[in-house]
């Protein structure tokens, strides 16, 4: 695949795998129950957030404002559609379909714009219309589902780059030999 030696046909794996790591990020970024905003008297997920000191904690739902509904619509939008690119890069890798490879990446794309989206809407909302005042932080929720769309950006890069290796993807190129 690249001539700094990485042999493709022995690892071609490690894509869907990051797929796989991507799927489990955003999973608990969507699961959490905390870690999306923390402070000292207020914390929030994606779906509820809570006010108060540690025993006596208030929730409410975050469902009831259109930016976080949108926030979770699209959220769970891009994660469906990585767990349809995860399915189709195991066929296309087993099947040796490579044309496959392309429609992955630009896929895989589609669901970075709607996590990007996502993940700017929320805090820039939650900002605007919840935080009174004090210090917040987004935090190790809100971080995972950074780090899916990260890996999603990395994966639709090489998906879309594959197609250009195939031969070498699948062994059917003729090993150049260089003599010093």
């Amino acid at each position: 695949m690249f001539k700094c030696g990485l042999a493709f046909p022995r690892c071609k794996w490690i894509l869907p795998l990051l797929l796989l790591l991507a799927i489990i990020f955003d999973i608990i970024a969507l699961a959490a129950s905390s870690g999306w905003v923390d402070s000292k008297y207020h914390y929030a997920s994606l779906w509820e957030q809570f006010r108060g000191r540690d025993p006596n904690w208030e929730p409410t739902s975050l469902m009831d404002y259109g930016w976080a509904k949108a926030t979770a619509a699209l959220l769970i939008i891009g994660c469906i559609l990585l767990i349809i690119c995860f399915i189709l890069s195991i066929f296309a890798l087993c099947k040796e379909q490579s044309g496959l490879l392309r429609v992955i990446g630009i896929i895989l794309f589609v669901a970075v714009l709607f996590q990007f989206i996502a993940l700017i809407v929320y805090p820039v909302n939650f900002t605007k219309t919840l935080i009174k005042n004090g210090n917040y932080e987004y935090s190790w929720s809100y971080g995972f589902g950074w780090g899916a769309t990260i890996l999603m950006i990395g994966c639709g890069i090489f998906f879309c780059c594959l197609p250009k290796y195939e031969d070498e993807l699948y062994g059917q190129a003729k090993p150049i030999y260089i003599y010093g």
